[in-house]
């Protein structure tokens, strides 16, 4: 996999290409010479972290809907304040 690297100042004059360039492999940005952040595809950031579906999807799966929470329930019983 080949890795292409650009310098912060390279990113902010060119970030359509640079986004292009991340459709196919990782894009660092360095700061200063040392490599400060990585641009990736989505779908290159999904397969590394496996996350495949988006909040929404997941709010909206039937299991969620169909869970059944019933919290057990709490007494809080008032006291004496203690003014010694």
């Amino acid at each position: 996999m080949t890795i292409t690297t650009l310098s912060s100042r390279e990113f902010n004059q060119g970030a359509s290409e640079a986004k292009r360039a991340a459709n196919h492999e990782p894009v660092f940005i360095t700061d200063r010479g040392r490599p400060a952040h990585v641009l990736l595809s989505f779908e290159e950031y999904q397969r590394l972290t496996k996350q495949r579906r988006n909040i929404a999807d997941a709010l909206a799966m039937p299991e969620v809907s169909d869970f059944e929470f019933e919290p057990p329930q709490v007494l809080i019983e008032p006291r004496a304040a203690d003014f010694s």
